[in-house]
């Protein structure tokens, strides 16, 4: 028991984060039952299809554990999600990719819990200031968009502890319980993992892109189009198109122009290998197998029980 475990009500503190087009009210409850919080990404969803997937969560979930759901403030229809959020009740919300400040007092005024992700220590204290109640601390080992600043996880997420009083929740490259150890060594209350949970039976990943993370290596993905918002991804046609044209100077109208619409739903929703955006971070190479997601949890706490106890045995050596 923690500051996270109190301020969510789940029995271990591990989030499941809201991936674009894998992290569905299937995998989102299912996390959730197995004593961890499940997010629902509502970042590939429309205001319909979003109350959709919390009133299934809820179906799912009959009340008995919390459940969250992530929001990208910088999508022009954050507002109408916010609002779906607040009238299906939702009590947990995850932002990211804006100001916190713009939603929060309404948050507080509905007592719902609200998380920010921040890739910085700067951006971690405003968040603070705004008056969040926790963040997720997300280093550039992270898949998908992460921060201009390029700070890995295992550098800036002590940083951020020492910067700030509230919670602090790190995230970027954790696909195991080793990596919830060295988190938590660091001074985190609690680790998001993303990557990890795309490739389970619940997410709604295609299976071509959940074969493409299995099959991922330590050199596996790429970071590029740093000129429009830098996205980690899988390397692929498509993601060797972009870093080629990042190496060769492209303009951000260039860059633009090359990413496209859609891409992240061609992705991994859809699986086109050649032309779609198959975000997941560095920690892919660890990836090996397609568990349900109760025994994914299940399986990180005995990992981490076993880190922790080769740690203290090794502590004991010393003395």
């Amino acid at each position: 028991m923690n500051r996270i475990t109190n301020l969510f009500g789940i029995r271990w503190p591990i989030i499941q984060a809201g991936i674009v087009w894998a992290a569905g009210w299937e995998l989102c409850a299912a996390v959730s039952k197995a004593g961890a919080l499940g997010l629902i990404g509502a970042g590939s969803m429309k205001p319909d299809l979003l109350q959709l997937h919390i009133r299934k969560a809820k179906a799912a979930l009959q009340n008995q554990e919390p459940f969250g759901v992530n929001i990208p403030l910088q999508r022009g229809d954050a507002d109408e999600l916010v609002q779906v959020c607040l009238d299906e009740n939702v009590k947990i919300l995850f932002t990211s990719a804006g100001n916190p400040g713009r939603f929060t007092p309404t948050f507080k005024e509905r007592e719902v819990t609200v998380v920010h992700v921040v890739p910085s220590v700067v951006l971690a204290q405003e968040a603070e200031a705004r008056g969040v109640d926790a963040v997720v601390c997300e280093g550039t080992e992270a898949g998908g968009h992460d921060g201009v600043d390029e700070i890995p996880t295992f550098v800036l997420v002590p940083q951020v502890v020492d910067a700030v009083k509230i919670p602090v929740i790190a995230a970027g490259g954790i696909v195991n319980g080793r990596g919830i150890a060295a988190a938590m060594a660091l001074g985190a209350e609690g680790a998001q993992i993303g990557t990890r949970f795309a490739a389970t039976v619940e997410s709604s990943a295609h299976p071509r892109y959940k074969q493409a993370v299995l099959k991922a290596t330590d050199t596996s993905t790429v970071f590029a189009l740093r000129k429009i918002g830098p996205v980690r991804m899988l390397r692929n046609p498509f993601a060797e198109r972009c870093a080629d044209a990042e190496s060769r100077g492209a303009s951000e109208e260039e860059q633009q122009a090359l990413r496209g619409e859609h891409r992240e739903r061609i992705g991994i929703f859809e699986g086109d290998w050649e032309e779609g955006m198959f975000e997941a971070g560095m920690g892919a190479g660890l990836i090996h197998d397609l568990p349900n997601a109760a025994d994914l949890v299940a399986r990180l706490v005995r990992e981490y029980d076993d880190a922790m106890a080769r740690l203290n045995a090794a502590v004991n050596t010393l003395k």
